[in-house]
């Protein structure tokens, strides 16, 4: 199988400056449904740290890499993520993964 036709899985790891977990998380509650509802998202959840809540992991599943970019250049990830949630991160670390 071509590595082009294989989903791609993106893995995220989120800390938010001091004060501003409640903020995030009111974000992403936003996003997460129009995240979810991308023709190219097969799986997209957001966790928050119970014990550390300024922490927020990302498990995601794209039917491949353009479904992946094609994420990036919607509307609701320019505006939420890039626009109003990015600024208020201490920390932000992403990975990509296939399944095996």
């Amino acid at each position: 199988m071509a590595a082009s036709n294989q989903n791609l899985v993106v893995t995220a790891f989120w800390e938010t400056n001091p004060g501003e977990e409640g903020a995030i998380a009111n974000l992403l509650k936003d996003f997460l449904p129009q995240a979810q509802q991308e023709p190219g998202v097969k799986q997209f959840q957001i966790h928050q740290n119970i014990s550390k809540p300024r922490e927020f992991f990302f498990y995601e599943v794209f039917a491949g890499e353009a479904a992946f970019a094609d994420h990036q250049q919607t509307e609701h990830f320019k505006n939420i993520i890039v626009g109003q949630a990015v600024p208020r991160l201490a920390k932000r670390e992403r990975s990509q993964f296939r399944f095996i």
